[in-house]
């Protein structure tokens, strides 16, 4: 299974997204603690056959956590938490973008 996955040239996470499995479970199936179904070992053989490029990569970008650094950050952060009618705008603005 991790031969498989290095082939792919993907993290535990893509491999799991691309099969439809949570990442833990990739994880058990590479220690040996769980068995794929016959459904994702031909899945997963497709891939194989396809190439790294059939597994979407996730966006190897800065660390949305590296933001934490910035002073200006915190400003913004006391002032959601300290006005609800703030924290309502800014709910509503976040729902359209995708958590990182």
């Amino acid at each position: 299974m991790k031969r498989a996955r290095t082939t792919l040239q993907c993290t535990t996470k893509e491999l799991a997204a691309a099969l439809g499995v949570e990442p833990s479970t990739v994880s058990g199936w590479e220690r040996g603690e769980l068995f794929p179904t016959k459904k994702h070992v031909e899945e997963l053989a497709r891939l194989v056959t396809a190439g790294p490029s059939a597994v979407p990569k996730r966006a190897k970008g800065p660390d949305p956590l590296e933001a934490l650094r910035d002073p200006d950050v915190w400003t913004l952060l006391r002032k959601i938490l300290a006005h609800p009618k703030l924290r309502a705008e800014v709910a509503k603005i976040a729902e359209k973008y995708e958590d990182p």
